[in-house]
């Protein structure tokens, strides 16, 4: 299919009660951290039946539709890509990750880089170096700083948690708080798998990490430790 056939599909589900609800629930307004996304009113499942229908999407289609002023579509040429690189030979994949790299400004709402960074950046970086990530956690895009924490996800999912551990060091005293949930959450993912590799980077760093951050990280501990994490009394 190509990128117009695709938009045209979607566009004919649009629900503009759906997207009013999805701008105001995405902070799109103006100072907000996605100020200006435009929404179809698509819903998530809806989207995925969709890419199920899909056959064969180029990578320069699939480029068009990234690039959409519509968050769906951006949404939806993700899936594409994620999809497209589970498939793929080394090949493939390797062109599928230097068009993510090329096009990271689209990848612009936590959604977005949720649904992509694990399966694309995170995956490829499995075997190779991982010093793009250590990059972009220092800039200046919340999104690009979200894209390297969220990639560690596939490294944890592999009991791997070395560069999930250092991003989270470098990335404690961020400002953003779709940062610190982020961190918070790859924490406790690494909890579930090790629960004495958490708590040791916790006793470490619980008393300055930012509110939020904790209790991401804290949410699945008994409630009695939690309490005391919360109170500074471990």
């Amino acid at each position: 299919m190509t990128s117009q056939e695709i938009s045209k599909r979607l566009r004919s589900l649009a629900n503009p009660a759906i997207a009013a609800h999805s701008q105001r629930f995405f902070k799109t307004g103006v100072g907000e951290y996605a100020a200006g996304d435009r929404f179809l009113g698509i819903r998530v499942p809806d989207l995925r039946a969709q890419l199920k229908k899909c056959g064969v999407v180029s990578l320069q289609d699939i480029q068009a539709l990234l690039k959409s002023a519509f968050h769906e579509e951006r949404l939806f040429a993700l899936l594409l890509l994620v999809r497209n690189f589970a498939q793929g030979d080394e090949q493939e994949q390797a062109a599928i990750y230097a068009v993510y790299l090329k096009n990271m400004h689209h990848v612009n709402n936590w959604d977005l880089v949720d649904s992509s960074a694990s399966q694309i950046v995170g995956s490829y970086l499995e075997t190779r170096d991982r010093q793009l990530l250590y990059k972009l956690a220092k800039y200046a895009s919340l999104w690009q700083r979200r894209i390297a924490i969220m990639s560690t996800f596939h490294f944890i999912r592999h009991n791997q948690f070395e560069d999930a551990l250092r991003l989270s060091e470098l990335l404690l005293q961020d400002k953003e708080d779709l940062i610190h949930k982020a961190v918070g959450w790859m924490l406790r993912e690494i909890g579930k798998r090790d629960a004495a590799v958490e708590k040791a980077f916790l006793q470490l760093h619980y008393k300055n990490m930012p509110r939020i951050m904790l209790r991401y990280a804290i949410e699945k501990f008994p409630e009695q430790e939690r309490r005391k994490y919360l109170s500074g009394e471990v």
